[in-house]
């Protein structure tokens, strides 16, 4: 049985974008708070009046947010720690 359901979170063309990994759930937002409210949202719903031994997912289950960013975001985002990355 699961304890944690996983989410990954990443940069669309207007939104961040929040996928389920564990859950057939998808949800967007602005920003990272919004999205992260969202998804959860969803999942909640999703799950609602569902059997979740079905899913194999305990009742006092986590949401742990994997956030995806571009590779030197963690440099500054620059050319040059770009250059740094190669």
């Amino acid at each position: 049985m699961k304890r944690i359901i996983q989410v990954k979170i990443y940069r669309g063309e207007k939104y961040y974008v929040a996928e389920c990994l564990d859950l057939p759930v998808v949800s967007q937002g602005k920003t990272l708070d919004e999205v992260v409210a969202n998804v959860k949202e969803a999942i909640e719903l999703h799950l609602e009046g569902e059997d979740l031994k079905e899913w194999e997912i305990l009742p006092d289950f986590l949401i742990l947010i994997n956030l995806e960013l571009p590779a030197y975001a963690k440099w500054g985002g620059t050319r040059e720690s770009e250059a740094l990355m190669r």
